[in-house]
């Protein structure tokens, strides 16, 4: 017989079991009113984002072309099936597939067309870094910040225009099955392809400039007066397909470890001694400070000699050192077109330093060009002050005579000296280099006037025709009005190193009233200019002008002593 005590105990025990049910079933009413009302929209976009996939679509790259409409840099198209982790909802395989299935996407890859010809103009792509991962680019805010794993440019007008070629991603919404299979297209935002480049690029020329320095270290560049560019190469050069194509990394490693520097640019990096390519500047500033004039004259023995109280020296023109020659009275053509050291050597004492380098700078030789690619330095033209900062050393005569032929400390860029001599081709005017048509970007590529007077710039003209004169430096181009119908003015340079071989210079204009092209050539370490450099820039002029090939010098005739000729 139950007594009150366990009676009492059973019916606390009931209600507590009652409590301990309402209890929990009040937990799950709050439960379910957290989940299904509270944060309802959350939990069921986490269950969309399990059902539901972005994939972006990659907007295609804007192409570049040539003048001609040649495509210098476009796009491949690959398609690619995606296939989803079931877990992670990320892409699981990406296989490259030629079947159009509703799981397949297309892409694009960088397809450089020309290969090497154009390397250092189209430069290559490579992938968002963690330093550059989420920033904005000034000019590109509508882009968006650069995303992980995508593709911006690196050198050449690929990273110069980067913010006009890409364009601007879109992205597709897919359903997927438990196992990550795509089962239908949801939604799709078209993505907006970037902009197409116009260059002034001749592709038949860059392409005989790139098989006319094969095997050679040094810089081609081609313009027209006004700063277009018409050809521009570094050699040795390199295939930027190997940096978009899958399983090159060991050519890549071989590429940035090749002693040879195949992706330094140096029509735009390289810094030269320019040797006498530098006079026609020298000659501009002796005539504009009014040192010398159209009757100057000078009488060459084939040596200088200076006594100092440091010992006594003796500065020879290179007919003297190699032939034992000597010019006799010369004036500024004849100075110019024989490339007469002595002459410069008095011409530069008269006009001195301070003259020299301030007409240096007016043509832009210690001064970037401000060409539309990324990586260009300024040239260095020592003055008094630069030497006894960085040599703590005082200038001495010696140096400007150097200084005067183009020797000594001063080192220019290739695309510098084919500026300069584009102004005085183009009557004083320094034009902005440029390989963008102004009608694919936006830029400023007025020229500027230089004060300096139209008859000392054609005194110096007639100078640099002489040189392709019979008598002159540029044997090379000695037929060329006869063949090609104009008149061509040009400048021979052999600019002595401190290692190897001297730089082969040759710079050249045509026809000479009203130029088309200029040309600039340096043959790195290569000897002689006009033995070297001469016949290259040649044979860009009879490709331009559409003149057959002369035939090449016989092997081992020795130029100077049978012609008279400067090896320069």
């Amino acid at each position: 017989m139950q007594t009150l005590s366990s009676t009492k105990t059973q019916s606390w025990l009931v209600w507590f079991l009652r409590g301990l049910l309402i209890l929990g079933f009040l937990i799950l009413i709050a439960r379910l009113i957290d989940l299904q009302i509270i944060r309802g929209k959350y939990f069921r976009a986490l269950s969309e984002e399990n059902r539901i996939r972005r994939i972006p679509i990659v907007a295609a790259r804007g192409a570049i072309y040539a003048r001609g409409g040649e495509i210098l840099v476009g796009n491949k198209i690959v398609k690619k099936k995606v296939v989803f982790d079931s877990i992670s909802g990320f892409r699981k395989e990406e296989v490259e597939d030629t079947a159009t299935e509703v799981d397949v996407i297309t892409e694009w890859i960088r397809d450089y067309t020309t290969g090497s010809d154009l390397a250092h103009v189209s430069g290559y792509l490579g992938e968002v870094s963690q330093e550059e991962l989420g920033k904005i680019g000034a000019e590109c805010q509508e882009k968006g910040p650069k995303k992980l794993g995508a593709l911006m440019g690196r050198g050449g007008l690929e990273e110069q225009y980067d913010c006009v070629l890409v364009g601007i991603d879109g992205e597709e919404l897919v359903e997927v099955d438990a196992y990550g299979k795509q089962i239908r297209i949801l939604g799709r935002k078209l993505p907006i392809p970037g902009q197409d480049i116009k260059t002034s690029i001749d592709y038949p020329l860059q392409s005989k400039v790139a098989e006319l320095m094969k095997g050679k270290s040094g810089a081609v560049i081609v313009s027209d007066t006004q700063g277009e560019i018409i050809a521009f190469f570094s050699s040795p050069s390199y295939d930027p397909n190997i940096f978009v194509n899958k399983g090159k990394q060991d050519e890549i490693t071989k590429l940035l470890n090749d002693q040879s520097l195949p992706i330094f640019n140096r029509v735009i990096g390289g810094m030269f001694h320019p040797g006498s390519v530098f006079k026609p500047v020298v000659a501009i500033a002796a005539l504009e400070e009014g040192i010398i004039d159209e009757d100057y004259t000078y009488d060459d023995t084939g040596f200088i000699n200076i006594e100092t109280p440091y010992g006594d020296f003796s500065y020879k023109n290179w007919y003297f050192t190699q032939y034992g020659g000597t010019e006799g009275k010369i004036g500024l053509e004849k100075g110019i077109a024989r490339s007469v050291d002595t002459f410069f050597y008095k011409i530069g004492e008269l006009t001195g330093v301070d003259k020299l380098t301030l007409w240096a700078g007016r043509f832009g030789l210690d001064q970037k060009t401000g060409i539309d690619l990324p990586g260009e330095i300024a040239g260095l033209v020592p003055t008094p002050l630069w030497k006894i900062r960085v040599k703590g050393e005082r200038w001495f005569l010696g140096n400007t005579y150097h200084l005067s032929i183009g020797q000594g400390d001063i080192a220019l860029t290739p695309i510098a000296v084919n500026r300069a001599i584009s102004a005085i081709a183009n009557e004083g005017n320094l034009c902005p280099p440029h390989l963008a048509n102004e009608d694919s970007v936006s830029g400023n590529y007025r020229c500027k006037k230089l004060d300096v007077n139209q008859e000392n710039i054609n005194l110096v003209k007639k100078g640099m025709v002489g040189a392709c004169s019979s008598g002159g430096t540029g044997f090379t181009f000695f037929d060329f009005k006869e063949k090609a119908g104009v008149d061509v003015a040009c400048k021979t340079g052999t600019a002595e190193t401190d290692k190897g071989e001297p730089h082969a210079w040759f710079t050249v204009f045509a026809p000479v009233e009203e130029p088309q092209i200029v040309a600039t050539v340096l043959v790195e370490n290569g000897g002689e200019g006009s033995k070297v450099a001469g016949p290259i820039a040649r044979e860009i002029f009879n490709f331009w002008f559409k003149v057959q090939p002369t035939l090449s010098p016989t092997p081992g005739l020795n130029f100077g002593q049978q012609t008279g000729i400067n090896p320069q």
